[in-house]
């Protein structure tokens, strides 16, 4: 009969507790309602609980009359760590950010350029301009030198600046790949198939009237060459964030000018050698103002 009793206090005692997180509070009014130190020791046991242990808490539990077994049993749950997730169980990662300024946060597949901007941190995405292989220059030189001298070949984007105009010149880019188990991109995107960004190379562009122009490629009677111009060329370093998300860093501050990310696959060498392009496709951008 008394194991009866006992049981249906406890089932008692588990229902009223049961919705809410245990505090000190919580501990005084079981106490003072009657309820037997074993009762109150399984609620505890049983229960989340979130109580406080500090010096005046359990001043303030024993002048309510609660038994030292109690405050045991109280202290031994608020010190006990946190349950362990289930084995297989993924486990618990913070909110994703939706932050579009925020490079953590999910993206659409590009490159994405970040700054800080007068009113806190800004990311753009730079969209692909298209480019055409067709300029060339140095030809008379190739004729007088009996075609020894090289004709070289330009990319020329027609406007003289890029819609995207940045002012400072301590930007970092960010490249989101669509495929993150094996790179980037397919074939028929914008990317071209590359996977790194070691597979694109960053040029500052030269403004001719209308146009901005590159070198990226040669040729003479002899044969041709594909390749940019290496005074064109702007180093960087970039991190491998997480599958999918590099971080790009050009290795000095950004001159005004105009510039753009051009895989080096997608230039196309004109004339009697041509080629097939892969890639006519820059993602250009500005530094500073355009003049």
């Amino acid at each position: 009969m008394r194991r009866l009793l006992t049981l249906s206090l406890l089932c008692t005692a588990t229902l009223l507790f049961a919705q809410q997180t245990l505090n000190n509070d919580a501990i005084v009014k079981m106490v003072k309602a009657g309820l037997s130190d074993n009762i109150v020791i399984a609620t505890i046991q049983s229960s989340p609980a979130q109580f406080d242990t500090s010096t005046d808490g359990l001043v303030a539990l024993k002048k309510a009359g609660v038994d030292d077994t109690i405050v045991a049993a109280m202290i031994a749950k608020a010190s006990a760590p946190a349950a362990a997730p289930a084995p297989g169980a993924a486990p618990a990662s913070a909110p994703a950010s939706t932050n579009p300024n925020d490079p953590d946060a999910p993206h659409e597949a590009g490159i994405w350029v970040y700054f800080e901007g007068d009113s806190g941190p800004k990311m753009i995405e730079l969209e692909p301009s298209v480019y055409s292989s067709g300029k060339t220059g140095g030809m008379f030189k190739t004729a007088m030198t009996y075609g020894i001298a090289k004709t070289k070949t330009k990319a020329v984007i027609r406007d003289a600046h890029s819609n995207v105009r940045i002012s400072h010149p301590d930007v970092v880019f960010y490249f989101y790949f669509e495929k993150q188990e094996a790179g980037l991109s397919n074939a028929s995107s914008a990317f071209g198939g590359t996977s790194t960004p070691n597979e694109y190379v960053l040029l500052k562009f030269d403004v001719k009237g209308d146009t901005r122009e590159t070198v990226v490629g040669a040729y003479n009677a002899y044969g041709a060459s594909g390749g940019v111009d290496d005074k064109a060329l702007v180093p960087f370093s970039y991190d491998k964030l997480k599958p999918g998300v590099y971080k790009v860093t050009p290795k000095a501050p950004l001159d005004s000018g105009e510039y753009g990310f051009m895989s080096p696959g997608g230039t196309v060498v004109a004339g009697p050698y041509a080629a097939a392009s892969t890639s006519n496709r820059v993602f250009d951008f500005g530094v500073g103002p355009a003049e």
